[in-house]
């Protein structure tokens, strides 16, 4: 339970980053726990752990986004990096945990799989639902 609460701790520290300088400082973490959502909605799942430092549009905008190291994805592009084809295997592996992404910048995203897990009370069916809905709502972003 306890390396439960760890991984949800960090995972929203990183969800929660705030963009809220004061004179002359940098950007701070807040630091929260992830909030409950629904499994069956990606766009609920965006909103509460996405959009803040991707931006609500996807474009890598949110107000925690000048906090980070390297500017998040532009996800509303991903299709068009890929040759026109949205890459949901990559995304869905992103999302969970399992992709390297060193050749994308910095290790800034949390790693969602844990904490969907913690979520999910270790239901895997749930973790995967969560997974997949939030991708296809990630693929909803793609410019035309």
């Amino acid at each position: 339970m306890r390396v439960q609460l760890a991984v949800l701790s960090c995972a929203a520290a990183m969800l929660a980053l705030i963009a809220t300088p004061t004179l002359g400082q940098k950007p701070g973490v807040k630091t929260t726990t992830a909030p409950p959502t629904s499994a069956t909605s990606g766009a609920e799942m965006y909103a509460s752990y996405c959009a803040a430092c991707h931006g609500k549009d996807g474009k890598g905008n949110g107000p925690a986004a000048q906090a980070l190291k390297q500017p998040p994805t532009d996800l509303t592009t991903l299709a068009r990096s890929n040759g026109g084809k949205f890459p949901g295997i990559l995304v869905a592996h992103a999302i969970a945990g399992d992709a390297d992404l060193s050749a994308h910048g910095s290790k800034d995203m949390p790693v969602w799989g844990p904490v969907f897990r913690a979520l999910s009370q270790h239901d895997q069916a749930v973790v995967q639902l969560r997974i997949a809905n939030l991708t296809k709502y990630v693929e909803s972003l793609q410019t035309k």
